[in-house]
């Protein structure tokens, strides 16, 4: 179960995943054993699922592809299948007109273009729609 408190641990790592636990205390009220045992709870619980980065729109590219799927295919099946492609960063399921939203990096457009190209290929997916990120707010 995640508290109020969880919430403003996990809006804090969202923002800075390398702050400390003592400032993460600082912030929430909380001493910095408090805070790494409600953190490692998260863990446990697959609150938090995975620690990572997130590059800079300076380096390299980064698109929002959405994607349409045959309404007789499993959604989670294509996204199975785009999660496998290389240069995938994140998968969303959605509602919507579009079945699923991927988060893609790259080193240049080319490389976008190409994961895009592997994804139009899945049998099942109908159509995509791609978004270049321009700035990163």
């Amino acid at each position: 179960m995640v508290d109020e408190i969880d919430e403003k641990i996990l809006s804090l790592l969202e923002k800075n995943a390398r702050m400390t636990y003592v400032d993460i205390g600082r912030e929430v009220g909380l001493s910095e054993g408090a805070i790494r045992n409600r953190v490692q709870s998260l863990v446990e619980n697959d609150v938090i699922q995975r620690f990572t980065i997130e590059k800079s729109t300076q380096v390299g590219v980064r698109a929002l592809t959405m994607i349409a799927v045959n309404p007789g295919t499993p959604t989670f099946e294509i996204s199975q299948k785009v999660d496998k492609l290389r240069g995938v960063e994140r998968i969303y399921e959605v509602t919507g007109e579009y079945d699923i939203i991927m988060v893609s990096t790259g080193s240049n457009i080319e490389s976008i273009n190409r994961v895009i190209e592997d994804i139009r290929k899945i049998k099942g997916v109908e159509k995509t729609n791609t978004i270049i990120v321009l700035r990163t707010i």
